[in-house]
């Protein structure tokens, strides 16, 4: 019983990890097309949305990575 009990609390903090994840990348891409500060096409909003997703949701910190290629 104490299993299902820890199982079902782990399973409502992931839900609201991902609430407030969504929410977040959400209002960034919303906040990124008001303000006009970069356009970006469907498929770099799918790169993203998934980079933040795994950052925000993540359970360990998370390492930077320079890109030092161009971006198209």
């Amino acid at each position: 019983m104490l299993q299902r009990q820890q199982a079902s609390a782990i399973i409502a903090a992931r839900r609201l990890i991902v609430d407030g994840a969504v929410g977040m990348v959400e209002m960034a891409l919303t906040q990124l097309s008001e303000k006009k500060i970069v356009e970006l096409d469907e498929e770099r909003k799918a790169a993203m949305v998934s980079n933040l997703l795994v950052v925000l949701c993540s359970d360990k910190s998370t390492q930077p990575v320079v890109n030092t290629g161009s971006l198209y």
